[in-house]
């Protein structure tokens, strides 16, 4: 058995990273320290903690570490550690969403331009993120549009320019119409324009147009003015700054009570060219520089482009350790700045106030209807879980219950629970639903840890007086009738959602949104008890029909149902079909389409 206090004597004061477990040997906290003797027995003592920290520390059943030679050394371990194994308690940005970058493929001959997903150390240079696809597909469109680039992705020699040459969007290097060297001219002012050095482009188009003028080729001078006028009309549509600095990332963070978002701006040669944004709902009760310091960490450890600063609205406690880290990944220095005052102040502060308004643009329906149940049901908290039951039978039969959650005004499908009915027999829904309360309620006391979390701020009942009561009764049980409320969501005679109600019958007058919201509740629980119902029926209709085949026991029924899914297909398959289950001869193959036509 691992003894905490003991391990904890053991830990050396050198750098290292620790790794917190639960009793499962699951990861799920990942950190540094300069001293691991220091930094893991402050998790272990009455010092003021976050309900976070309290909540982790609650679920950590042993921990290991690792000693480094150095700090640095322990940020890159610890970074791996977190991308690897994704513990529940750090700061994580989510991997379902890649955002484009436009390629340039420098080791090529005759380099190609195209937009992709995926990175690789392939030396062609990246250009991006692009949090708005859109943004990239309409700057690659215009790069196209104005440089006479192939426009191919597998370059060949040919025996004949295409059509992107005659109608003069490329220079056909197939055909060798043009040198390397002209044809790099145009890249490197691809790759000055992506990089947001518009001004040093039109410089140099200036000077192309004169010597085209000059040497009377009117019809190339027309289309350098032209392109130079493009790049100036797409330059005037990215934000200007007057920050001076020309290779800098702006991240700004805000938290409500419901949610954290740090907002990304990327500002290239003076000019914000792009911007993008995380969520976090689980960081709520985090110093923001902590937050700050996980988010570096995270967002560069697969970044393959680095700026030249980083502007922060917080001072981070390990700045010095996560430059130097960033500074050996960019291969030059990466400094990490909090501005105090003036321009790059103001950017900070932009940084914030956007990070803000994204937030409150994503949560304020959410946040409205919690804010809403608070005030008109005269709650104590915002109810950030609320948690519905409904029952579903047919005349008493297959009695069973669904659960639904909605976390922070979310919908939960992850956290929805099925109940059968052990205890009362016959159609009696209340005491169903008392039953099933009971158990849930069971589940959070004994094990507050397990799969059904925490206890709700308030419980909706789909019915009326009787089952508001059944609920109560449940938590009575627990002491806990005083402490989660519970409403009753009624119907009308088209049983559509009337109103909330207490178990006095009072009615509490709603507004349209959280009405929609109450309605997506009920019908969310009610799909789940039925659906649930269902297949339980579904499940003994075919259990009784293949049961009544002579020669079909447990195993070839689940080899059956396994191998074509419903006992409808099974009365479709043909006998040779059915012949390729293991077990099933002819004769008995003929037995079941027999049975069962």
């Amino acid at each position: 058995m691992f003894d905490i206090e003991a391990e904890i004597k053991k830990l050396p004061a050198k750098p290292g990273v620790y790794i917190m477990r639960n009793k499962n040997d699951e990861i799920i906290y990942v950190g540094k320290a300069i001293s691991l003797k220091n930094r893991v027995t402050q998790y272990f003592r009455k010092t003021n903690k976050t309900q976070r920290i309290i909540n982790m520390v609650s679920l950590i059943d042993h921990f290991e570490y690792i000693v480094t030679d150095n700090e640095a050394e322990a940020l890159i371990l610890e970074c791996n550690l977190i991308k690897e194994n994704r513990p529940k308690f750090n700061v994580l940005l989510k991997d379902d969403k890649t955002y484009p970058y436009i390629r340039i493929g420098m080791k090529e001959e005759y380099p190609s331009v195209f937009i992709t997903r995926r990175i690789q150390n392939d030396g062609a240079k990246y250009f991006g993120p692009y949090a708005n696809p859109g943004a990239a597909r309409e700057m690659l469109n215009f790069i196209k549009e104005k440089f006479q680039i192939r426009q191919c992705k597998n370059f060949k020699s040919s025996d004949r320019a295409c059509l992107n040459y005659h109608i003069k969007k490329c220079l056909a290097p197939c055909m060798k119409y043009v040198s390397r060297e002209e044809y790099m001219e145009q890249i490197n002012q691809i790759i000055m324009l992506l990089e947001g050095k518009t001004n040093k482009i039109i410089k140099q188009l200036e000077e192309e147009m004169k010597i085209a003028s000059k040497n009377l080729e009117f019809e190339k001078a027309a289309r350098i003015r032209d392109r130079m006028q493009s790049i100036e009309r797409i330059s005037a549509k990215q934000k200007v700054s007057n920050i001076s600095e020309n290779n800098i990332d702006v991240i700004g963070i805000y938290k409500n009570e419901i949610s954290v978002c740090i907002e990304v701006f990327y500002v290239r040669g003076s000019k914000m060219i792009d911007r993008e944004h995380y969520f976090f709902d689980e960081l709520k009760d985090m110093d923001e520089s902590e937050i700050l310091s996980g988010f570096l960490k995270q967002f560069y450890i697969n970044k393959i482009e680095f700026p030249n600063k980083i502007m922060l609205q917080e001072e981070i406690e390990d700045k010095d350790v996560i430059e130097e880290w960033l500074g050996n990944k960019a291969g030059r220095k990466v400094e990490i700045k909090t501005p105090q005052k003036g321009e790059k102040l103001r950017f900070v502060e932009m940084a914030e106030k956007n990070a803000k308004i994204t937030l409150e643009n994503k949560s304020k329906d959410k946040f409205e209807i919690l804010n809403e149940l608070k005030e008109v049901l005269k709650l104590d908290t915002l109810p950030h879980k609320i948690e519905t039951f409904d029952i579903s039978n047919i005349s008493g039969t297959n009695i069973v219950a669904g659960m639904c959650v909605a976390q922070d005004g979310i919908i939960k499908r992850n956290l929805s629970r099925r109940f059968k009915i052990k205890n009362v027999f016959g159609q009696d829904d209340p005491k169903c639903t008392e039953e099933v309360v009971t158990r849930r309620i069971k589940h959070s006391i004994e094990n507050p840890k397990g799969g059904f979390g925490t206890l709700p701020n308030l419980i909706l009942a789909d019915g009326g007086i009787t089952q508001i009561k059944a609920i109560k009764r449940a938590l009575k049980v627990y002491n806990l009738e005083e402490k989660i409320p519970v409403y009753g969501m009624v119907k009308d005679n088209k049983h559509t959602t009337r109103a909330l109600i207490d178990e006095n019958r009072k009615e509490f007058k709603i507004s349209e949104n959280l009405f929609f919201f109450i309605t997506n509740l009920q019908n969310e629980v009610h799909n789940t008890a039925i659906e649930y119902h269902r297949k339980l029926r579904e499940k003994e209709m075919v259990k009784s029909e293949l049961d009544t085949i002579e020669g079909i026991g447990k195993v070839k029924r689940e080899a059956l149902l396994k191998h074509f899914g419903t006992i409808e297909k099974i009365k479709d398959a043909s006998t040779e079909e059915l012949t390729q289950i293991k077990g099933i001869n002819k004769d008995l193959a003929e037995k079941i389409k027999q049975v069962l036509k």
